[in-house]
């Protein structure tokens, strides 16, 4: 095989790997949702003091939040009155 042809294949590898592992062109985009994730199960921040994923320590507690398709937050189902929302709540925070 030519040093030329052993290029060509490389690079035709290299490049279906790549393709192969790509996301798709259009991704569903994703928004912070504060207050609907059950204790524990949060994506990221839960208050002052705390770490980050895992961190809540309340349902659906209003500082805490998870990411959600883009769109949905206000939509998803919970208990009660309560809503998701974009922005931190004052609800549900641990004593």
């Amino acid at each position: 095989m030519s040093k030329t042809m052993k290029t060509a294949a490389i690079a035709g590898a290299m490049t279906a790997a790549l393709a192969a592992h790509s996301t798709p062109a259009v991704a569903m985009e994703k928004e912070k949702c504060y207050g609907v994730s059950l204790a524990g199960e949060n994506d990221c921040k839960a208050g002052a003091g705390t770490t980050c994923a895992g961190s809540s320590t309340v349902d659906y507690q209003g500082n805490a939040w998870t990411l959600v398709d883009a769109g949905t937050c206000a939509e998803i189902d919970l208990p009660g009155d309560r809503m998701g929302s974009l922005e931190p709540l004052d609800r549900d925070l641990p004593s």
